[in-house]
């Protein structure tokens, strides 16, 4: 493996790490958010509204930048655009000026996201080994790092400005390093503007666009879950989604082995079977270790499963790949933005173990979509 090789895998890595620490240092800037501009509960939701659009808006701009200038250019203006954009985010002092920085936050995020996949799969195909599951892991741990240094900034009472000006610092430091080391890929294919999703792509797009939700619901809807059951105080009822986050990144980490070992097909069926089996024993089993075992399967059986897809994404002939990369990135956000809410739909109509149910369900197609989706080689 040359050193050219190495310091792409680095690059990629920490296009990977600021990304994820990049919208985890906002999370705990949101009760600033809120007190600082005196809004209520749903004024507050349209404003974080406007970071998801922001990033979905920008996806199909990134996949197209990046199919006819390669990835390199787009991963580096808008990681630095990221780092760039959070201190605004401390300092907006109206809902309209939050709005716009919160659009132009997930804009930089979207195209970080898309166009670091693109990067991945050109890196990882040089290298002639799988390295996605590595990749995506320094998304996880990025975001366990941004989370845990703003969270510690702001109880040492640094105002929320200066801890944004110091991670901005840091992610600005992990970018400087990467872009000189990022794979200048060839400009693609001379194809047309604009595709809309088909074949091979359609397949990935839905099955990501069901990983996202599954995440998304994890994050959203497992803690009033476990208070809902009656199996944990409202105090504790964050350690479901520890266990996932943790098992998940856990997983992630050997990802990169196991698929080596036994390839994208088998790795989509295992992981499908061992995220159904969590949601089987979280669901029926009424101990709390039992639920806790739950969510550390389901995170583990998904972990490598998003990985895979972005894989086979870039391994498939139906679209150029900055395009498929931009469908399928696009499809798992609309997982994560709608899903939630359509969680909340299905659990209001019926039950929030029904809604879980569902997502059991929605693996099972996962799991038997697995041979169509690995089919094409890379």
């Amino acid at each position: 493996m040359s050193s050219d090789h190495s310091g792409a895998r680095l690059a990629t890595r920490l296009a990977f790490f600021v990304a994820g620490f990049g919208i985890a240092c906002w999370a705990p800037l949101v009760p600033f958010a809120k007190q600082r501009l005196g809004v209520d509960d749903a004024t507050l939701g349209l404003l974080l509204l406007s970071l998801g659009v922001g990033s979905v808006a920008s996806m199909l701009a990134a996949g197209l930048l990046s199919a006819h200038y390669g990835s390199k250019p787009v991963v580096i203006v808008s990681g630095i655009a990221l780092a760039l954009f959070l201190p605004l985010l401390a300092i907006a002092a109206t809902p309209a000026t939050l709005a716009l920085a919160l659009f132009a936050f997930g804009a930089a995020l979207g195209s970080l996201d898309v166009a670091v996949n693109i990067q991945a799969i050109d890196v990882e195909r040089l290298s002639e080994r799988p390295l996605m599951s590595g990749f995506h892991a320094q998304f996880s741990i990025g975001g366990f790092a941004g989370s845990g240094v703003m969270t510690a900034l702001l109880a040492f009472d640094v105002a929320p400005l200066l801890g944004t000006l110091a991670c901005c610092a840091l992610a600005l430091a992990a970018m400087i390093v990467a872009a000189p080391r990022l794979m200048a890929s060839k400009p693609a294919q001379s194809g047309p503007l604009l595709v809309l999703p088909h074949g091979a792509v359609l397949l990935l797009a839905a099955l990501a666009a069901i990983m996202f939700l599954v995440e998304g619901a994890m994050l959203d809807w497992s803690a009033l879950l476990l208070v809902g059951s009656g199996r944990l105080p409202a105090a504790q009822a964050g350690l479901g989604y520890i266990m996932f986050s943790i098992a998940m990144t856990a997983g992630r980490l050997v990802g990169d082995a196991v698929v080596a070992r036994i390839g994208d097909r088998a790795t989509l069926l295992g992981g499908g079977a061992i995220a159904i089996a969590g949601f089987v024993l979280l669901l029926t089993a009424p101990w709390v270790a039992a639920a806790m075992a739950g969510f550390a399967l389901i995170g583990l059986g998904a972990s490598n499963l998003v990985p895979v897809l972005f894989r086979r994404a870039g391994a498939q002939t139906a679209m150029p790949v900055g395009l498929a990369v931009a469908a399928v990135t696009t499809a798992g956000y609309s997982g994560v933005l709608l899903g939630p809410a359509g969680i909340g739909f299905i659990a209001a109509a019926t039950s929030l173990p029904a809604a879980f149910w569902m997502l059991a369900a929605l693996l099972v197609i996962v799991l038997l979509s697995a041979p169509l989706a690995a089919s094409t080689q890379p």
